[in-house]
């Protein structure tokens, strides 16, 4: 009876636990969904200024580096990038391209100030580009006088104990020639007045000789006669002369050296010759540095005027002291403490 009653029970119990498995469950709460935050891309850091250095790939070495190590100091100081290239094309103009200086042979600049217009460029004695906008020029200004006085007192100088025996090699008939000659006169005078000697000197001819002297050739001669020209310088008893650069061709320049006499001008030749004391050339990395706060301000369209600077110096004949005084000198010919004397 008991088995019987439990075999009953049992049915009953497995199919009560079989519904209630099978009920509905209680419906979860909802939660909410965090939302995320947008994200931000980042961007790109903005890069440093770019400084740019056009120089031809032939350019004098010395001079190439003088230059470069001008740009990358001034760059360095500014935080700017620096670059030294042999071209440009207006592809390379970035915005990041600040400033361009550029030399000899013109890479276009007109066209390329043009295309880069937050670019200011520096066209360094580039013949045909003029200032403006943002083009900037550095000039050579023509300065006959100046260069005439100067390297007349540095002749006077260099040869005080030869008694200032001095001269000049012109070309006949040309004016600027003849404003140089008179500034080298008054430079030497500058330096030593008078001039007092300690002889006389003469000529083959007998001819009491006084100083400076000047040898003039005509239009008429062809190149091929000046190194005879040149030779004259000894027989006037010339111990230095300034050399004008229109007539400065390397025959003549060997011959005034083979006489042992020392020449000096605007321009080292190519071989250098005997007894060439020294050059007098336009400081164009100075004028970089003038012109270089204007252009990182952003004013274009101005023009610098390089001064002068005495380059490719032979030591034995400028020595130390001599170029102390020198240096004096030629800062105070350029900052107009010294008049040259020709009302110029």
């Amino acid at each position: 009876m008991r088995i019987k009653s439990l075999f009953i029970l049992t049915p009953v119990l497995v199919l009560s636990m079989l519904l209630g498995g099978c009920g509905s469950k209680e419906t979860p709460a909802p939660t909410e969904t965090p939302t995320l935050a947008p994200t931000v891309a980042p961007t790109a850091t903005p890069s440093a200024p770019l400084a740019i250095l056009v120089v031809p790939a032939d350019m004098d070495q010395a001079q190439s580096n003088l230059y470069q190590s001008t740009m990358y100091e001034l760059a360095q100081a500014a935080g700017y990038r620096f670059q030294a290239r042999n071209n440009l094309a207006a592809a390379d103009l970035d915005p990041s391209v600040k400033i361009v200086v550029a030399f000899p042979p013109d890479p276009g600049v007109a066209a390329l100030a043009a295309a880069a217009p937050q670019t200011q460029f520096l066209a360094v004695e580039l013949p045909g580009v003029p200032a403006g906008g943002n083009v900037s020029v550095v000039a050579n200004a023509s300065r006959p006088d100046m260069v005439g006085f100067f390297l007349g007192y540095v002749s006077a100088l260099v040869t005080a104990e030869d008694d200032s025996r001095v001269g000049m090699i012109v070309p006949q008939g040309d004016p600027n020639a003849q404003t140089a000659f008179a500034a080298f006169k008054n430079g030497m005078t500058f330096y030593c007045g008078s001039c007092p000697k300690m002889y006389f000197y003469f000529d083959i001819y007998g001819n009491t000789l006084e100083y400076p002297q000047i040898v003039e050739i005509p239009a008429s001669a062809g190149v091929n006669e000046y190194p005879a020209y040149g030779r004259l310088l000894k027989e006037k008893k010339v111990a230095m002369a300034y050399v004008y650069p229109s007539i400065a061709t390397p025959d003549m320049l060997n011959a005034i050296g083979s006489e042992g006499v020392i020449s000096i001008g605007d321009m080292t030749p190519n071989p250098r010759p005997l007894y060439w004391a020294a050059s007098l050339q336009p400081d164009l990395a100075q004028a970089i540095r003038l012109a270089w706060a204007e252009l990182s301000a952003g004013r274009g369209g101005q023009t610098f005027t390089a001064p002068f600077a005495l380059t490719d110096m032979d030591p034995n004949i400028i020595t130390p002291g001599k170029l102390q005084l020198i240096n004096q000198t030629l800062a105070d010919l350029l900052a107009g403490r010294i008049n040259i004397g020709l009302g110029q």
